[in-house]
This record gives C-alpha cells, sequence and structure tokens, in this order.
C-alpha cells in the first residue's frame, strides 16, 4: 500500500527496506538527542523491520517508509504510528526518524499532519501520543504546530532526564 500527501510517498514496509532502516536509524547524526544511541546493526534493523511488518499487518496501521513524491526510489526516513508502553500503560505512539538529508523541508511536519488525519479519520483511533526529549526543540515544534498538546513526562530512558509525553485525543482533533 502506498499513501501520498502533496510531496511525499508513504509506502508500506517491506524486507528489502533493511538497508535504509539501519542507514537511517544506524546513523549517530540522527541520535543527537537519543541517549540509547544508534541502531547497532544492520541484524538489528532486520528484527525491527520485521516486528514492524507484523504490527502493521496486525492493527491495519504502524510504520511506513517516506521518499518525495518525484523522487520515490531514495528512502529519506521512516514514520509512523505503533503501539507503545510508557511506564506501563498502553498507548499509540506517533514517531518518525529522518535523515539529515531531509531535515529543515517540513517532512516532519507534512508526515505528522496526514498521520494524525489518517489515525483519526480512517483508523477511528481514540488518542495519539508522541514523546520527544526536552531538547529537541525542532521536533517540539512539529508536535505543537500539529496540535498535539505537552501533558507531562515519562521515565522512557535508564540514567537520562525523562522524555516529554504530548497527547491529542481525536475529539480534540475534531475541534481544531
Amino acid at each position: 500500500m502506498t499513501l501520498t500527501t502533496a510531496r511525499l510517498r508513504l509506502s508500506a514496509l517491506t524486507p528489502e527496506d533493511a538497508d535504509d532502516l539501519y542507514r537511517i536509524y544506524g546513523d549517530p547524526q540522527t541520535h543527537t538527542f537519543n541517549p540509547a544511541g544508534p541502531w547497532p546493526s544492520l541484524a538489528f534493523a532486520q528484527q525491527k523491520l520485521h516486528a514492524w511488518i507484523e504490527e502493521y499487518q496486525q492493527h491495519g496501521y504502524g510504520h511506513w517508509s517516506i521518499a518525495w513524491r518525484d523522487a520515490p526510489a531514495r528512502i529519506i526516513g521512516f514514520a509512523g504510528i505503533s503501539p507503545r508502553e510508557l511506564e506501563g500503560i498502553p498507548v499509540l505512539n506517533l514517531g518518525y526518524r529522518l535523515a539529515p538529508e531531509a531535515w529543515g523541508k517540513g517532512v516532519a511536519s507534512e508526515f505528522c499532519d496526514f498521520a494524525l488525519r489518517h489515525a483519526f479519520t480512517t483508523c477511528d483511533l481514540q488518542e495519539i501520543t508522541a514523546v520527544v526529549r526536552p531538547l529537541h526543540y525542532a521536533s517540539r515544534r512539529v508536535l505543537e504546530k500539529s496540535s498535539l498538546i505537552k501533558t507531562g513526562t515519562v521515565n522512557d530512558i535508564a540514567d537520562a532526564e525523562p522524555s516529554l509525553v504530548y497527547r491529542l485525543t481525536q475529539q480534540q482533533w475534531n475541534k481544531r
């Protein structure tokens, strides 16, 4: 399945995405604000990819690869909505990781707007959560611009300061 926005092409993940997944998630630059650091190996990326594909098949939503519509062969990121636990509470988490070449071009904002519309209208999800590191101001701006509201913090990484938690309900999204 492939979906599009004004400038982006979002595609269902396939096993062939493993090299691109590792290229992006294994890049230390894409983990500047993540104390957990980059993914350790291609094998790790393959395991994550397999789990993400299964997750999408099970729930009907999940992660996509992202490319420019006019350059669909070059993946510039991965993003989606996926089940996650925050301090033992199940949530649906909005997340994205983009290659440095895509930074500062509005990709995250365009994806978030699409993902929220898709979540609340197509999938009829009731609430979306996002977690961001406090010093990641660019990502915080993206979430706030997409109408997510900072609601608290979560201790999601051992020996690191808490991350910020943002939320948006379907009802809040409908009113915006």
